[in-house]
């Protein structure tokens, strides 16, 4: 017999985020959304409800307005799966404490969500109740930290390997590069897949740490080692890593460069 198709609740404040996720999901077989809100409050009103007996999966913002993600999962009399999506990867980090699904970092790719879904699918029949470990604590507490606040830059990010993440110290972390349109933090001499890319990370990571050199890298300023001047007003970095990698400094950030460093 073929499964019921999995029903889906989407809840984000942005009607247009809302707008392109629906897109994006009529494109899989085997999933039907049951709702969206763009308001929390409705949408908490809805999940408490009877009919949120059949809601499968729960695509979730975190930062929102009046309520964010975390606050409205710990006003939930039950806790359904969740996929949550989210501008800031240092939330996605957090979401990972609560036992998501996943989490899609916006603006959300058809790749993104088609992992996720398959992920997803792999965990039916959807068991309920009480899949997860009791959580209410940590949600009042991570949503108690977003009350108010802007995201403060990342100490950490995200690299996955399949369906395998790993989290990445950024202090760690002596350089961004963009190759065969992929983006990799590179620490420790090893190369790790990330999903953003180098111009997002530019605009998410403190700026003090991370400066852009050229329009497929970024490097930590603190791993720098030397500064190196060559023909043709040239300039190139040395890193401070095991193998005193180079990377050549685009001609027009130069002197935003040196500027910064204070040279």
């Amino acid at each position: 017999m073929e499964a019921a198709p999995l029903r889906a609740y989407l809840v984000d404040d942005e009607p247009l985020a809302i707008e392109r996720l629906k897109r994006l999901l009529a494109n899989f077989d085997g999933l039907s959304i049951a709702g969206t809100a763009t308001d929390p409050t409705q949408a908490l009103a809805y999940l408490n409800g009877e009919s949120s007996q059949s809601i499968d999966v729960l695509f979730l913002d975190i930062q929102m307005p009046g309520m964010n993600g975390f606050d409205l999962l710990a006003r939930l009399t039950e806790q359904p799966f969740v996929i949550f999506t989210t501008a800031y990867d240092e939330y996605a980090l957090r979401a990972f404490e609560v036992n998501s699904i996943d989490y899609l970092v916006k603006p959300i790719e058809a790749a993104q969500l088609a992992r996720a879904l398959k992920k997803l699918g792999r965990l039916r029949p959807v068991p309920k109740p009480g899949w997860q470990r009791d959580s209410a604590a940590l949600l009042q507490e991570l949503a108690a930290s977003l009350r108010g606040q802007l995201p403060d830059y990342p100490r950490r990010i995200a690299s996955r390997v399949g369906e395998r993440i790993s989290f990445l110290d950024l202090d760690a972390v002596t350089h961004f590069v963009a190759q065969d349109k992929l983006t990799y933090a590179v620490a420790n001499g090893r190369r790790h897949a990330v999903d953003q890319t180098v111009a997002e990370l530019e605009r998410r990571l403190d700026p003090s740490r991370f400066f852009r050199i050229h329009r497929s890298a970024l490097v930590n300023v603190d791993w720098i080692l030397e500064v190196n001047s060559w023909f043709a007003g040239k300039v190139i970095l040395s890193l401070k890593d095991p193998t005193r990698t180079q990377l050549p400094v685009a001609r027009d950030r130069v002197r935003s460069l040196k500027t910064r460093l204070g040279i």
